[in-house]
């Protein structure tokens, strides 16, 4: 009579018969057991946080550009330019 993962119906009478069945049982409830993550190793969480950031980034820069004027495009490019042009100088 439940519905999915052992949630509760929402129907009254399926609630009512649920409740019933449950509490006239011979064996307890079980609760949804939190699953324990495997420990990990510093290394590792770094490597995957990268791996997440490099696809987070790829996402949203081209997501800017879509929502960016053309104005705006032109004074990033401008700025990154000019960062460009000042390294090189200076190396």
């Amino acid at each position: 009579m439940t519905i999915g993962k052992g949630k509760r119906p929402r129907d009254p009478n399926q609630l009512a018969k649920w409740i019933v069945d449950q509490s006239t049982s011979d064996h307890p409830v079980q609760e949804e057991a939190q699953p324990q993550a495997p420990p990990v190793s510093p290394e590792s969480l770094s490597q995957y946080m990268a791996t997440i950031g490099r696809k987070g980034g790829q996402i949203g820069g081209k997501r800017r550009l879509k929502t960016m004027t053309r104005e705006q495009r032109r004074k990033v490019a401008v700025k990154a330019a000019k960062a460009r042009w000042k390294k090189s100088k200076s190396e």
